[in-house]
């Protein structure tokens, strides 16, 4: 089997929380965002290591928490950029796999069954894939004014989650084109598009959300406290 390793963003600031405190430290049931993300790869059986992207003000927290939780997989504390896809090229660049998943630490809520159905969606002919869902609502395109002009298809229309996973060369030659070019995209699956390569879409969940707003918390808090109810039940 191939080695499939890990690129866990753990190093923006979240400005939106209005926390003093970094929202990938902040607490779900007791546990920071951060440990809920990294427990999930860590106990899925076909990942194989962990690195953390984090900054130099959070570098001794992260590794204490590592070490608090005996996480084994994590293999490094990798130091982050100014921006989000200056962070996710150097994780991938220290992650020496031949695939990589490459996750937000405030998405602390995807499942083992979402990343093993995403790992089975890339092969050699299809590089690429991520995590994504189905538009519920209907979506207009508006202009500067405040204007309708076009009722978009919803059909077509999915949210983009992670992980997202890729073959490692791949996307380091996605990285380094853009930089070259000096893009900055929103997602790296975005990268991959601009090469001309194509990207599968695989289906996850709605629980899937990312933390970016105090309202997020206590929907976060009641997904984790639902499972953990249904667990008990079924055993």
């Amino acid at each position: 089997m191939v080695a499939i390793g890990v690129v866990i963003l753990a190093a923006g600031i979240g400005k939106r929380m209005n926390s003093t405190t970094p929202k990938q430290f902040l607490e779900l049931l007791k546990k920071p965002i951060l440990i809920h993300s990294l427990e999930v790869f860590e106990q899925h059986p076909l990942i194989s290591q962990i690195s953390v992207v984090t900054n130099e003000a959070s570098y001794n927290h992260v590794e204490h928490l590592i070490q608090k939780y005996h996480l084994k997989k994590v293999k490094r504390i990798v130091m982050g950029g100014k921006e989000r896809q200056n962070s996710v090229y150097a994780g991938v660049t220290a992650t020496p796999t031949e695939w990589v998943l490459v996750h937000d630490a405030v998405r602390a809520f995807v499942t083992a069954d979402e990343i093993t159905t995403l790992i089975q969606a890339v092969n050699e002919n299809q590089p690429a894939a991520t995590l994504a869902v189905p538009v519920k609502d209907t979506i207009k395109r508006v202009n500067e004014f405040g204007i309708v002009e076009e009722t978009l298809n919803r059909k077509e229309l999915w949210i983009i989650q992670t992980p997202q996973m890729f073959d490692r060369e791949l996307l380091l030659g996605a990285h380094q084109r853009a930089e070259s070019q000096d893009v900055l995209a929103t997602d790296d699956a975005m990268l991959v598009e601009m090469l001309g390569d194509s990207v599968k879409v695989v289906r996850g969940e709605y629980t899937n959300i990312k933390i970016t707003t105090p309202d997020d918390i206590f929907l976060g808090e009641a997904i984790l406290a639902k499972r953990r109810k249904g667990s008990v039940q079924t055993t």
